[in-house]
């Protein structure tokens, strides 16, 4: 986490506020096109996590296969979207200096390419999670971090322009990294290579992606969309200003997320095995677990988010500050709703679902483009993405309760109740805290421990239910003993 931080600082040096705009927007504008694959990618994640769980490993070789050539048929089809609608957009709709037009093709064209391999990447990805060996996501991790400082530093001596250079050596080592997986991939049985079309498989697995279809782009409109909309009103400048404060949250949010990449098949396994109390049992956990530990860094970070963002990167884009308090508080919500979306992809009943939250977080992109339109500022398109988000959250857990039983009543109470108490007594008390020092480091440092100890005790005491506080003092009451 570290170094990619690092790596952000001395990118947006080297590429300068501009380039570095031109690179999020135009590489985004691949991932609007790519993000409809992530439907394909979430059906084969969760046949491939059921069939495991079922131990049925003949049923789970022919599901990595299909989805395999699925992923690569889909993979040209996208690249022909690119090359058609893609390149419209790109010179109809986004705001490019036209001194740097040229350079932000190539760097499209080479994105295009970074994007096939990585979709052709899922399968293999979704065998990793599945069997639960996270530990190679570590060692890959580290490696591909250093290989993009190497990049970095290559950018020094460079005869080349630095935005397509950097965008071609990004390529190279996304292809890299894509070897080494399917290379560790070898030692899973499923993993076994064979080319037969298997229409009825190909038609479960796309009948499952295709009601998940509204989902994903509720989440393209939300995500990209709304950049496109940044890009259109504003230009590359604030578009560098997004990137910037999402990279920090991707940052802070890799805590939460690798807890919750280890809690995901667990909870497709038990529903897959039908026991469902276990799996609410452990919703309910992992949403807490992932609130808390995303709570408790997002509080001193958003306090100094000034202080912060000028010692990491020196000179940043205006807007940068405000854009990371909202893109926050989007992440806080989201990690509410990630394991409750992967019950509704256990259940296989996500078309409803889909539909009717999908929609409701559509509403984001003309809500954003409504505020824009009369002048709004661009905080305010996080704030129509929060407003779509926070609606959507009540149809969910009402559409859930068709298909699992449980009291809505004590899930929003358990889940949304006990972390908003918590998240509004540990921000007045932090940002107490945080009155009675000078502008520095002591009192960055003073109130990332105050946030610390004030949302654990929190969270212990009222944050949580009875049974995992019980658990909890058995645990740490066997620690001490030995």
């Amino acid at each position: 986490m570290g170094v990619n931080l690092y790596i952000s600082r001395v990118l947006l040096s080297y590429l300068g506020i501009e380039d570095y705009g031109i690179y999020n927007i135009v590489g985004g504008l691949v991932i609007m096109f790519s993000s409809l694959c992530g439907s394909l990618g979430g059906a084969t994640s969760r046949y491939i996590t059921i069939e495991l769980g079922r131990r049925n490993s003949e049923r789970l070789n022919r599901i990595f296969n299909a989805a395999l050539l699925a992923h690569g048929a889909i993979a040209i089809l996208i690249i022909i979207l690119c090359e058609t609608v893609g390149l419209w957009l790109f010179y109809n709709k986004l705001v490019v200096p036209e001194a740097r037009i040229e350079a932000a093709f190539w760097t499209f064209q080479i994105s295009i390419i970074t994007t096939f391999f990585s979709l052709t990447q899922t399968p293999y990805n979704a065998c990793i999670i599945a069997h639960e060996e996270m530990k190679i996501y570590a060692y890959m991790g580290l490696a591909e971090a250093l290989l993009k400082l190497a990049i970095v530093y290559a950018l020094l001596i460079s005869p080349f322009d630095k935005l397509v250079f950097y965008a071609l050596l990004l390529c190279v080592v996304q292809i890299a990294v894509m070897l080494a997986y399917r290379f560790y991939c070898r030692h899973f049985a499923e993993c076994r290579l064979y080319f037969r079309w298997d229409i009825a498989l190909f038609r479960e697995l796309f009948a499952y992606a295709g009601s998940d279809m509204i989902g994903i782009i509720a989440v393209l409109a939300q995500g990209q969309g709304l950049n496109l909309l940044l890009n259109m009103f504003f230009g590359p400048v604030v578009n560098a200003a997004r990137a910037i404060a999402y990279q920090v949250q991707g940052a802070v949010s890799q805590f939460s997320n690798n807890f919750f990449t280890a809690a995901r098949p667990q909870i497709i396994k038990l529903y897959a095995e039908g026991k469902i109390d276990e799996m609410m049992c452990l919703v309910y956990r992992s949403s807490w677990i992932s609130f808390y530990l995303l709570l408790m860094i997002s509080l001193p970070l958003c306090l100094e988010r000034d202080f912060v963002l000028s010692l990491w990167l020196g000179v940043y884009p205006d807007y940068t500050g405000s854009f990371l308090i909202l893109i926050m508080i989007l992440c806080l919500i989201q990690s509410l709703k990630m394991p409750r979306s992967v019950v509704f992809h256990a259940t296989g009943y996500i078309l409803r679902s889909n539909v009717m939250v999908g929609l409701m977080l559509c509403a984001a992109f003309p809500l954003a483009y409504a505020f824009l339109k009369f002048g709004g500022s661009p905080e305010s398109v996080f704030w129509a993405a929060n407003i779509s988000l926070v609606l959507s959250e009540f149809v969910s857990v009402y559409l859930l309760k068709r298909y699992i039983a449980f009291s809505i009543k004590n899930y929003l109470f358990n889940i949304h109740g006990r972390c908003l108490i918590v998240s509004v007594l540990s921000s007045l008390i932090v940002y107490c805290v945080y009155r009675e020092f000078d502008a520095g480091f002591i009192r960055l440092v003073s109130i990332s421990f105050f946030s610390l100890v004030v949302v654990v005790l929190l969270a212990y005491t009222i944050g949580i239910d009875y049974q995992l506080r019980q658990r909890i003092n058995n645990v740490v009451l066997s620690k001490l003993k030995k």
